[in-house]
């Protein structure tokens, strides 16, 4: 029931293939002799509870990466802003971190809305972001690398696996009220219709960053799947939001098995925070666990507690995210000989690195990454139960398949057609990818 750019196993990859900034390296004599590279994450506010371990991880990866060599024989320099869970102010620490700091890349932001708005900075200094949240589609922007997933790479899977292995007939579609997750139930309520789910068994809540009264929410959510039917919830809820949400449902008697809910903004960082026994069986849907067994994954949690300093410190699908497009950066620089923006966008399409679950990630004409697809039930410890995986790499697909006005577009960033949005149907370019 996935859209028709959907699934590729990993051979038909292989074929396809064919406050102010923050420097933490000293004095100014040293920047001539580095490679500066942005860290653009929330530190305070809101998405703190998510965005402060990607912060983490980006100096972790420049560390191993500097241990290495560097790159092009110079040596990485982190340079750190905290834009405060404050969606303007993403865009101003973007134009500092590349007007002021000349930083090569920049990787960060969590929220679409943040990255709604550093999107013309980037476009206009031509510079480069890895970003590394799942997100809504519906943009492919030359400057931008999409390491997170798209809606066919954790929405539209997870929708899948709760109708035909939990037998969901009504849907509780929960979002905080910004892009991301407005744009990504559009997509999801005109998937439910297409299987033929009527309109009175969706429903449709948001709520703004940080809501912390859920009470008469869940009440509703609660009266919602009484009604007969099967029922789950489709939660796009984002942030500290998430804590009294959960809270809540455990506090009014909300099981796993009377109504699941399927998270695509929780993962272990986020349960760090809560208390998981009373939400053993909830699910979420991601691309990496940090429960899953590869030597890989191994390593890469055994080199995390070792820069961390803490063994209780878990990992996460962004930072895997993080660790997929910085070592795409890497190579590309490598390849291209140079740090130029142009040079390296040319480079990045068809790099292919490994992933932390198993498997090869590739660049995609269309600046989006190939994935496996983990659906996860929470565990009493904090951790994820994988109970679905995709049989092969899902490739991220920047123009949903089921919305009218996206169906026909593609992206393609690959001379001569260098264009984010073009139309199959008119054979046109619609313009700058957004």
């Amino acid at each position: 029931m996935m859209g028709r750019r959907s699934v590729l196993s990993a051979a038909a990859g292989a074929a396809l293939l064919a406050s102010a900034a923050l420097p933490l390296a000293a004095g100014p004599a040293l920047a001539q002799d580095t490679i500066k590279v942005g860290i653009l994450h929330s530190l305070s506010g809101t998405m703190a509870i998510s965005e402060t371990t990607l912060k983490d991880a980006m100096l972790m990866l420049i560390e191993e990466q500097n241990k290495k060599g560097g790159l092009l024989g110079k040596q990485l320099e982190p340079v750190v802003v905290d834009p405060a869970s404050d969606w303007p102010l993403f865009a101003e620490k973007a134009r500092e971190l590349i007007s002021v700091n000349e930083v090569a890349a920049v990787f960060g932001c969590w929220t679409s809305v943040s990255r709604k708005s550093v999107l013309p900075v980037f476009e206009e200094l031509n510079s480069l972001l890895f970003y590394p949240v799942q997100y809504e589609g519906e943009e492919s922007q030359r400057n931008v690398f999409y390491t997170g997933a798209a809606p066919n790479q954790q929405a539209i899977p997870a929708v899948d696996y709760l109708a035909e292995v939990e037998g969901v007939e009504r849907w509780v579609l929960a979002g905080t009220d910004y892009v991301y997750p407005r744009t990504t139930n559009k997509i999801l309520e005109t998937y439910l219709k297409d299987q033929g789910v009527a309109a009175e068994d969706i429903m449709i809540n948001y709520t703004p960053f940080g809501h912390s009264d859920w009470q008469s929410i869940v009440a509703e959510i609660k009266r919602f799947g009484s009604e007969g039917k099967k029922t789950a919830v489709v939660s796009t809820i984002n942030g500290d939001a998430n804590v009294p949400f959960y809270k809540e449902l455990s506090n009014q008697g909300i099981e796993a098995s009377d109504i699941p809910v399927v998270a695509f903004s929780v993962g272990e960082e986020e349960l760090a925070g809560i208390d998981t026994a009373p939400l053993v069986g909830h699910l979420a849907a991601w691309n990496y666990f940090m429960s899953v067994y590869t030597p890989e994954n191994e390593e890469f949690i055994k080199t995390w507690h070792a820069f961390i300093g803490d063994e209780s410190r878990v990992t996460n699908d962004p930072m895997e995210a993080h660790y997929i497009g910085f070592n795409m950066w890497v190579k590309a620089v490598e390849k291209a000989g140079t740090t130029d923006p142009d040079a390296v966008i040319d480079a990045m399409i068809g790099v292919s690195v490994p992933n932390l679950t198993g498997g090869v990630s590739a660049m995609m004409p269309n600046h989006h990454i190939t994935k496996p697809v983990l659906i996860g039930e929470i565990q009493d410890d904090g951790q994820f139960e994988t109970v679905y995986e995709t049989p092969g790499l899902v490739v991220g697909d920047a123009w949903s398949d089921f919305l009218p006005d996206s169906k026909d577009l593609i992206a393609d960033w690959r001379k001569p057609m260098s264009c984010g949005n073009f139309n199959t149907a008119t054979g046109k370019c619609g313009g700058k990818g957004s």
